[in-house]
């Protein structure tokens, strides 16, 4: 019994060489982290949302804790921030695909299109001001 419990105390003391993470280490090394990031917001002049949007996988509670605790250290000795010297990365900016077409070419080409066109371009003569014009429905051929 004395010699399972060993045995088994030393795989599970072995975890970290397994390879299996430690929760408590990497929330510890996260928060670590995103106090670093905030503070280094802070004393280069950033604002917490800036800091927020250019450390999207930090977490933001940590940011603001450690951009905090630099706005008091800064205020209570006097401190300057200090101007950045590479300027913050662009934006991304999320390319949109371009939309499907809704018909074919080919169908397009089949279509008599002046009709349609003739009938939108003349007004209802018993239509008033107040209603809608009717629309009509297009179907896709499926």
């Amino acid at each position: 019994m004395l010699l399972s419990l060993i045995l088994s105390g030393m795989l599970l003391g072995g975890c970290e060489r397994l390879g299996i993470p430690d929760f408590t280490k990497s929330s510890a090394n996260a928060e670590a982290d995103g106090k670093a990031i905030g503070g280094a917001c802070r004393h280069a002049g950033r604002a917490i949302e800036d800091c927020y949007n250019l450390n999207p996988g930090a977490q933001r509670a940590a940011i603001f804790a450690g951009w905090r605790e630099m706005n008091d250290y800064m205020a209570e000795k006097n401190i300057a921030e200090v101007e950045p010297k590479v300027p913050p990365p662009a934006p991304t900016v999320e390319e949109k695909p371009a939309p499907k077409p809704k018909r074919s070419t080919e169908k397009k080409n089949e279509e008599p299109l002046a009709e349609d066109a003739d009938k939108a371009e003349q007004p209802d003569d018993n239509a008033t001001a107040d209603t809608p014009t009717a629309r009509r429905r297009r179907h896709s051929a499926e």
